[in-house]
């Protein structure tokens, strides 16, 4: 088995540089691990790693041009395009991201738009390691997702829930406002069609936002406005849980009382919501890939999304995707300009349509 390289953006998120590179030391010192290219301001990059126990046969620093943190994260998709590094780990902006994507890397042919994912905690557990979240995509790449753009984003989540949870058939469903497919925007009834013909793939029909937390579906596609909102909102009223927990354990005795008998419900929810332990949600339809981890990152989600990154890339993502996107069932209602794979990754980096210009979170 080759060795899988992962470039990391040891300049982005509120932490860093030091966490990433703490993240990057912690993780040469095991057995096994990817071989790391440190994007970044080499003196900074270097002056850390001098204070850190770490392997230096297995991490080496590529200059980006100063402490910039868009300069490090165009520098590591930069080598993610040259074939120098297989996957790309950043703590930064989803924005920075995404534009440094769109102007390095190519489209998967039959994609005609990307997706930023977001990893979601649930009841629910699924795959051979019983991982208790959805994957909900876009989140905010594409904010007007027309028909063809769920369909792709429901094989792409299907795809990478097979290769990461160890999953071999994944629930998709699409996100809408009733279960009746006959119901909801037109690109949603379209999509709903197209993905009810496709063979290979476990779809579930709609589901709610309500049935998120509860996991009725281990993927679940959306157009990026609308995820962007969900997942936002998911995530505050999680985050308020917590913290009125915490204020109650200040409070009078009876509050107390109350939540020691809740305690372990609280403690459930802190380790769901814990996205360290996840490391990062990707960004998919690229033919290369990359995992944005949260902002907030310590060293322990940065180790945990480079270990995601290069089981993704050991488990040759695109080839999967390809294999789904080949069924005429998911073009058949398509245009037939797209359904002969005109604009679907073609010859130049980029994609066949202008991208949505919203802020991704």
């Amino acid at each position: 088995m080759r060795t899988v390289t992962v470039a990391v953006d040891a300049m982005g998120g509120e932490q860093a540089p030091d966490e990433p590179v703490r993240g990057v030391a912690n993780l040469s010192l095991g057995a096994g691990g990817p071989q790391i290219l440190l994007a970044g301001d080499e003196r900074q990059i270097t002056a850390r790693l001098e204070r850190l126990p770490h392997n230096p046969e297995q991490i080496e620093v590529r200059h980006a041009g100063g402490p910039s943190p868009r300069a490090a994260l165009v520098e590591a998709v930069r080598l993610l395009a040259a074939g120098e590094a297989d996957a790309v780990v950043t703590a930064g902006a989803s924005a920075d991201a995404l534009a440094a994507c769109r102007e390095q890397l190519r489209l998967l042919p039959g994609v005609p738009s990307p997706a930023l994912a977001a990893v979601y905690p649930t009841q629910q557990r699924r795959g051979r390691h019983g991982d208790p979240f959805t994957l909900l995509l876009d989140i905010g790449a594409t904010l007007d997702a027309s028909a063809q753009d769920l369909c792709a984003f429901a094989v792409l989540g299907a795809v990478y829930a097979r290769a990461i949870s160890v999953n071999p058939r994944p629930r998709v469903a699409l996100l809408a406002t009733g279960r009746d497919p006959a119901h909801g925007p037109p690109a949603v009834v379209e999509a709903h069609a197209r993905l009810r013909a496709l063979p290979g793939l476990d779809f579930a029909g709609n589901v709610l936002a309500t049935d998120i937390p509860e996991g009725r579906a281990d993927v679940i596609a959306c157009g990026g406005f609308t995820g962007n909102a969900v997942i936002s909102l998911l995530d505050g009223v999680n985050g308020l849980v917590v913290d009125l927990a915490r204020y109650a354990q200040k409070q009078r005795l009876l509050w107390r009382v109350g939540l020691a008998m809740l305690s372990g419900g609280v403690a459930r929810l802190k380790q769901l919501t814990d996205w360290e332990q996840y490391g990062g949600a990707p960004l998919l339809g690229y033919e290369k890939l990359l995992l944005r981890a949260h902002p907030r990152s310590g060293a322990l989600a940065i180790q945990n999304a480079c270990r995601v990154a290069a089981k993704a890339v050991a488990a040759d993502l695109p080839a999967g995707v390809a294999q789904l996107l080949a069924s005429p069932a998911l073009y058949g209602l398509a245009p037939p300009s797209l359904a002969a794979g005109e604009g679907a990754g073609g010859g130049a980096p980029g994609r066949p349509r202008p991208p949505g210009t919203g802020r991704a979170p």
